[in-house]
């Protein structure tokens, strides 16, 4: 008899800020410029003036704690916590972009590396692909409900991987009794550029801590656990 169960996807968190999400994506645009600036402009001198105006405002109504809401800090005065189950780059600028199609325990999509994530003249480092894999297959096993903590990743580089182009990622998964096993391969055009073995937990949603929800203001009492039932390192 076939299952025909809905997959209900694991996240953990809350979602982010339409805010963080223009400003990651402006923010890893800008340092692309930035980092190809061939000498001083008055253009920088004003994006740090800004910059250095929007800290000081933030300071003084957020909490930028090591340690967020999650668990035992829960009811803390710490920071909230963003789900990095899926689509982290939309609102992290440390984290590459990509689309990901699933089709069950296979998933294809791509991903195109600025120049903020350059190591090598015109390459993309070689830790930012290890950045995307993890993040990338770790997606992949949360839209399909069963995820957990990484154990093992292993990346083979076979050829340097370019800049601002426009790379083809497949990647597929299988599951034992304990972890989950998954493998993916990023190409450029036919060539393949580096491929990737990472193993996971099969993690238990039901043990997942408490996470807390947004507050309306800084130091304000939460208006209740919220119990995510998601998975992600």
């Amino acid at each position: 008899m076939t299952d025909t169960a809905p997959v209900i996807p694991w996240t953990f968190g809350v979602g982010p800020l339409a805010q963080t999400v223009e400003v990651a994506d402006r923010l890893r645009r800008v340092t692309g410029l930035v980092l190809s600036a061939e000498r001083p402009d008055p253009a920088i001198d004003a994006l740090i003036r800004a910059l250095d105006e929007a800290e000081r405002a933030l300071a003084g109504q957020v909490r930028a704690s090591a340690v967020p809401r999650v668990g035992a800090s829960v009811d803390s005065d710490n920071r909230v916590y963003i789900d990095h189950s899926r689509d982290v780059g939309s609102f992290h600028p440390f984290f590459p972009e990509y689309d990901l199609v699933v089709e069950g325990d296979r998933a294809t999509g791509t991903v195109n590396f600025p120049i903020a994530f350059e190591g090598p003249p015109g390459l993309v480092h070689g830790g930012y692909l290890a950045l995307f894999f993890d993040t990338a297959i770790q997606q992949h096993n949360c839209d399909l409900g069963l995820a957990g903590k990484t154990t093992k990743l292993a990346l083979r580089y076979r050829r340097p991987t370019p800049l601002g182009t426009d790379l083809r990622f497949e990647l597929t998964r299988s599951v034992d009794e304990t972890r989950i096993h998954s493998t993916g391969t990023l190409r450029a055009g036919e060539t393949v550029v580096c491929e990737a073995e990472m193993n996971a937990v099969k993690g238990d949603r039901s043990r997942l801590p408490a996470v807390s929800p947004r507050r309306a203001s800084p130091g304000a009492t939460s208006p209740g656990r919220t119990s995510q039932r998601g998975a992600q390192e």
